[in-house]
């Protein structure tokens, strides 16, 4: 448990041994953020650009398509709901290393079936296995970011923008893979996010990998002050979520295959790209004012492609919707930050990601029901954005009198 409050003063401390410099503190946040290449860029987002060709290859409905995502997100619910006590017990280091590990392997054994209940177990393993990398890579980046809390918007940006890395990796290793067949593609992102492991280690061994014990009866500390950010995140959930699944097979449906790789590539260099565009925002605006932004920026990215599917189009779409999707993510562990008491930071980041993933449970189900009953993907995703909408609204109504950490 966290057992210390942030004071002001932090900000003006002198950097010791033990609190590496800005620069090296971006360093350690950069090898930290390959686990999210593994968690989020490999083993959930590059699904999209495999779909298409499976899809087509095992003659699955958009129903099941949207299922095997929804498996994954069933088993990032799983891993949200059991990180903190393995978390306790082996120390969130361990858990993140074993969790980018568990990843992998299940990406690489997805090349070698077709059958249906097999994939869908496989995807659930690598959720519970993301789910894992990414509240134990938020605990690791959370506690490093004590040293330079002026920075932390940035700093948390850059870990949460590991994602694109692994978009821009899969935009260039996949589509030439993908002409041989979808098998060659899943053993390309397994060994890929082996590779990502090794990569990583350093900062493990330079950042706190347990938290600091606390006193042994640590005040109960009630989550409502972050009621209306943790219903704007499940609308997020929901609504992200059916772009990410089914918009590469939607410019496939619309005869955009040619942009489908400059689209992706895009998307994942905007990811990389957002703590630079939204870390000023974020560290200026109270509240969940930012997060407001960001869901109406990523309504509007979602609801492009159905007003046309020209270039320019496609591309200021994946511009937008890349610019802003971690940043909600990189925003929740900074508004439990400014919002509880240090001792509590685990339980609120946990209270989003398992509220995230229950949202993206639900989102590519919806998606490819209405799909499959509509004729067409044209439905679900514009009530994705709907729901993004919606999640804005409700961002909104989270005040800044909250805040215990300005």
């Amino acid at each position: 448990m966290w057992c210390r409050t942030p004071r002001e003063s932090d900000a003006v401390r002198p950097v010791t041994r033990a609190e590496p410099s800005l620069r090296g503190a971006l360093l350690d946040m950069l090898r930290l953020s390959l686990g999210g290449a593994v968690a989020l860029g490999f083993a959930r987002f590059a699904y999209a650009l495999l779909l298409p060709t499976m899809r087509e290859d095992l003659g699955w409905s958009f129903t099941l398509s949207g299922a095997m995502n929804a498996a994954n997100a069933l088993g990032y619910l799983l891993g949200a709901l059991i990180a903190a006590p393995l978390i306790r017990r082996a120390g969130l280091g361990r858990v993140f290393a074993g969790a980018m590990f568990l990843t992998a392997l299940t990406l690489l054994a997805c090349a070698a079936t077709g059958l249906s209940a097999p994939l869908l177990t496989l995807r659930f393993l690598s959720g519970v296995g993301g789910a894992l990398v990414f509240v134990s890579g938020g605990g690791l980046a959370a506690l490093a970011t004590r040293a330079h809390p002026e920075r932390s918007p940035l700093l948390l940006g850059v870990f949460y923008g590991g994602a694109g890395i692994g978009m821009l990796l899969s935009a260039a290793l996949l589509p030439p893979l993908l002409t041989h067949g979808w098998r060659g593609a899943w053993l390309a992102l397994g060994l890929a996010a082996l590779a990502c492991i090794p990569l990583s280690a350093p900062a493990l061994r330079r950042l706190p990998t347990q938290a600091a014990s606390g006193p042994a009866r640590t005040p109960a500390v009630s989550l409502r002050p972050l009621a209306w950010t943790l219903a704007a995140y499940t609308c997020f959930g929901v609504g992200y979520i059916a772009y990410m699944t089914f918009i590469v097979a939607f410019l496939k449906g619309a005869g955009a295959q040619a942009w489908i790789t400059p689209f992706w590539a895009l998307l994942g260099l905007s990811v990389v790209l957002h703590p630079f565009v939204w870390a000023p925002v974020t560290a200026r605006l109270r509240g969940a004012r930012a997060m407001t932004a960001q869901l109406l920026t990523l309504a509007a990215g979602a609801a492009l492609p159905l007003l046309g599917t020209s270039p320019p189009v496609l591309l200021l779409s994946g511009a937008l919707f890349g610019g802003s999707f971690l940043a909600v993510v990189a925003f929740t562990t900074l508004i439990t930050r400014r919002t509880l008491p240090e001792h509590a930071w685990a339980r609120g980041i946990a209270a989003f990601t398992v509220l995230f993933a229950a949202g993206q449970v639900a989102g590519p189900l919806l998606t490819g029901l209405l799909a499959d009953r509509a004729g067409g993907l044209r439905l679900g995703l514009g009530v994705s954005a709907v729901v993004l909408l919606l999640g804005a609204v409700l961002a909104w109504g989270q005040g800044r009198g909250s805040e215990r950490n300005p």
